[in-house]
């Protein structure tokens, strides 16, 4: 694994790489308030034993990136969907696979309908139609999700690292699909995150607030052309699994891939041996 500081203008992006740099690239974009710890070193090893430069990267206000004060984003949405090709200009990659999980998926949507030159495939994880599309009404989260989302626990005293963890992980917890809340997993990430992280409360707010329309005027989902699979758990509670069913019916030519009992979230080491050959082979091209 080799890490790089990314420097564009007054913007410094976290960079890792795993894997050889004479490989084809696969991008991942993490999710919304995500570093890149959750897409998990193990599967991205996996990845690169199968031939693969595998790019992960901190989001502004995440990580060792550019951070904001809390509160006050000093971006857009837009300014998070050119971050991609920032990093691609910086590493001289000329067009790359691109993962994107829930905002990220956005956000690599964006990216195949407006810069569809720099993506060999595109990958989308845990997302709903980012554009205009069909206009099926789409189901909204369960029940659960919407009774957590309107009455979340209190943000913690910042300065004591314990009350952070214990909220980072507590973050997750509503997410888990049917598979069960790894605990001990996501206390660990949330363990490397917080180590990594310069502000924890931009990293876990500013995203919310920053969020916006980064679709390319005039265009549609049907605009993105390059060779599409979805990733959808079946037991996502914020985008259920229709919002899977929504993507692959509006992008021309979309594969969907349903993960049985998934939540909302990066797939789980126990799908691992679904989703890495899954992406292998949708990668190789």
């Amino acid at each position: 694994m080799a890490e790089r500081m990314l420097t564009s203008g007054a913007v410094s992006l976290c960079v890792q790489t795993f894997g050889s740099a004479a490989d084809p690239a696969v991008l991942l974009i993490a999710g919304g308030a995500q570093s890149m710890v959750w897409w998990e070193d193990a599967f991205c090893r996996r990845l690169a034993a199968g031939g693969r430069l595998v790019v992960r990267y901190d989001h502004r206000d995440t990580g060792r990136s550019t951070a904001s004060p809390p509160g006050r984003p000093d971006y857009t949405a837009s300014d998070l969907a050119g971050d991609p090709l920032r990093i691609l200009d910086a590493l001289g990659v000329d067009a790359a696979h691109v993962v994107g999980l829930s905002l990220g998926g956005g956000l690599a949507q964006a990216l195949a309908a407006g810069s569809p030159g720099r993506l060999r495939t595109l990958t989308l994880v845990a997302t709903s139609p980012a554009g205009p599309y069909d206009g099926v009404a789409l189901p909204g989260p369960t029940t659960p999700l919407v009774r957590w989302l309107s009455d979340p626990p209190p943000a913690p005293d910042w300065s004591d690292r314990a009350a952070v963890l214990a909220y980072r992980v507590d973050a997750e917890r509503p997410y888990a699909g049917a598979l069960g809340f790894d605990e001990a997993r996501v206390r660990r990430l949330a363990v490397a995150e917080i180590d990594r992280t310069t502000d924890m409360a931009a990293a876990m707010g500013n995203h919310v607030l920053a969020a916006g329309d980064a679709w390319p005027d005039g265009r549609a989902m049907e605009d993105i052309r390059c060779p599409t699979l979805v990733l959808h758990g079946t037991a996502d509670p914020l985008f259920p699994l229709a919002h899977g069913r929504a993507l692959a019916r509006s992008i021309p030519g979309a594969r969907l891939l349903a993960l049985d009992g998934v939540g909302h979230q990066q797939p789980p080491p126990q799908r691992w041996d679904v989703v890495v050959p899954a992406l292998l082979a949708h990668t190789d091209r």
